[in-house]
């Protein structure tokens, strides 16, 4: 198996015919409270965003891959994204978010096998030491997903999140390299 692929997705960097997924996505007022977004992103700035996502982790401290089903589509079906962030080469850790922005592809085991694909990633080429994730005490569907995949929950902070109707607790989870 490549180091890119999983058992059922494929990840790869981000093209500029990606632009109207992404900018789909960015948009999306229900998903704007997990991913911590108050505004919309302009076509603009996405595609700025594209251009740059040939520079290495190393110089932009992030790393967006977009998440194809490897079921031989041509062209591939893309169904989300998922990125390393806050990349600290120095303590070798990084933050990860996922999102399966294809809402008829939820719930099919994608996530997982997307997650897996990007820690392997993580610690097998990047080397990192751990990656860590925040997620709502109120996302169930998140916390299952990553602590099925060994990320703990280290802390929480309460009221952290404004949202709609009210303030709501964040996890902050945590998976450690012991290899």
């Amino acid at each position: 198996m490549k180091i890119l692929e999983g058992n059922f997705v494929q990840l790869r960097a981000p093209e500029p015919e990606d632009l109207e997924c992404l900018y789909k996505w960015e948009n999306d007022t229900d998903i704007w409270q997990v991913s911590n977004t108050i505004a919309p992103f302009s076509r603009f700035v996405l595609k700025q965003y594209i251009e740059s996502a040939h520079l290495d982790i190393y110089e932009t401290r992030q790393v967006r891959f977009m998440i194809d089903l490897s079921n031989n589509i041509d062209p591939a079906k893309t169904i989300g994204t998922i990125d390393l962030f806050d990349f600290d080469p120095y303590h070798n850790r990084a933050g990860i978010g996922i999102l399966i922005g294809d809402n008829a592809e939820r719930g099919k085991g994608f996530a997982n096998d997307t997650l897996q694909t990007l820690i392997r990633y993580a610690f097998d080429v990047l080397k990192l030491h751990q990656l860590y994730c925040n997620i709502s005490t109120e996302n169930q569907q998140s916390l299952s997903l990553f602590k099925n995949n060994g990320f703990v929950i280290v802390g929480e902070k309460k009221d952290w999140l404004k949202g709609i109707d009210g303030w709501v607790g964040e996890y902050m989870l945590q998976l450690i390299n012991i290899a």
